[in-house]
């Protein structure tokens, strides 16, 4: 048996995938090899294959969480067994493939009740609602939080662990169509249109308050946006840049007391503790449906297409390249 991998020969466009085969290897100590059943997508491997968040090396397989089953097991590893069902999520990059070498303590096993398609689709978004709702802002019941892309992979988990801590919650979507899935995943209010005035509208919603927190991986021009519809000492969360590159903010926009974050759930991941503290959290609330609906399924020979469609905005939930 060969591993198909979809290789990215060079920073750039959707064309620069090649599909090949590569020997399989054997897992070292402290590693399990794991066949591959579902391998989710995230906006983050736009930017690794962009360049915009480079590589040490090219040509590379990008790619940051799957699901499967494991298929050999190296010297010192006791935890897992031949055919567990497993899942991972955060760096090293490598996903996009039939078969994958991981190192022991970045796998965790999955709930019989959890399926592969959703444990690949929403454990890395549910380590990164984790990270936001628990450690960037504290979300507890009564606070009001904005939510860019309400019906995508990530904000829709945002929109569902906000709402099972008591959050009221403010969506965006870009179109009427995108409304349904975020009102179906619990959203309050929703603010409709790339074109919409955001900051009265906001206001408007909260009695010219401002939200507690909110959370931004649209970029561009919306950030400054973003900051100005956020309470007095409340945070504005920029977690992605699908809309372009971000300009220059001035600090007087942070005024009275607003604070800016630009968490990364890769760098939480780099510590192997704090790995596993939201690999669990997010594996209990995907247990309770706290989870990213499968909106398009691809073969893994058409990480290109994925990407497109990622890109281009219509979208609905989470793409899954299937080996």
């Amino acid at each position: 048996m060969t591993n198909q991998v979809a290789l990215l020969v060079a920073p750039g466009e959707h064309g620069h995938f090649e599909i090949r085969e590569q020997a399989l290897v054997e897992p070292g100590e402290g590693q399990i090899r794991i066949r591959h059943q579902a391998i989710g997508t995230n906006f983050l491997d736009i930017y690794h294959r962009k360049g915009l968040y480079p590589l040490p090396s090219y040509p590379a397989v990008i790619g940051v969480e799957a699901a499967g089953i494991v298929e050999a097991v190296g010297s010192g590893v006791l935890e897992f067994a031949e055919g567990d069902r497993v899942a991972y999520a955060g760096p090293p990059v490598g996903a996009y493939a039939s078969w994958r070498i991981a190192e022991a303590e970045r796998v965790v096993k999955l709930p019989d009740a959890v399926a592969v398609k959703t444990a690949a689709t929403s454990l890395l978004k549910g380590m990164t609602a984790y990270m936001l709702l628990e450690k960037t802002y504290p979300v507890k019941a009564g606070d009001t939080i904005l939510v860019h892309a309400a019906a995508g992979g990530l904000g829709g988990l945002l929109v569902r662990g906000a709402k099972a801590r008591g959050a009221r919650v403010i969506g965006t979507v870009g179109s009427q169509e995108k409304a349904a899935a975020a009102l179906a995943s619990g959203a309050d209010q929703l603010i409709v249109g790339r074109d919409a005035d955001l900051v009265a509208e906001v206001h408007a919603l909260t009695g010219g308050r401002g939200v507690d927190v909110a959370y931004d991986g649209i970029g561009g021009g919306m950030l400054v946006k973003t900051v100005r519809s956020v309470r007095p000492f409340g945070t504005a969360a920029t977690i992605g840049q699908a809309g372009g590159p971000i300009p220059p903010i001035a600090v007087e926009e942070l005024r009275p007391g607003k604070s800016l974050s630009h968490p990364s759930i890769m760098a939480w991941c780099a510590d192997v503790a704090r790995y596993r503290e939201a690999a669990i959290s997010a594996l209990r609330a995907i247990e309770a449906g706290i989870v990213s609906q499968v909106g398009s399924e691809y073969r893994l020979d058409e990480a290109a297409a994925a990407h497109a469609e990622m890109e281009s905005g219509r979208s609905t939930g989470s793409i899954v390249l299937l080996p």
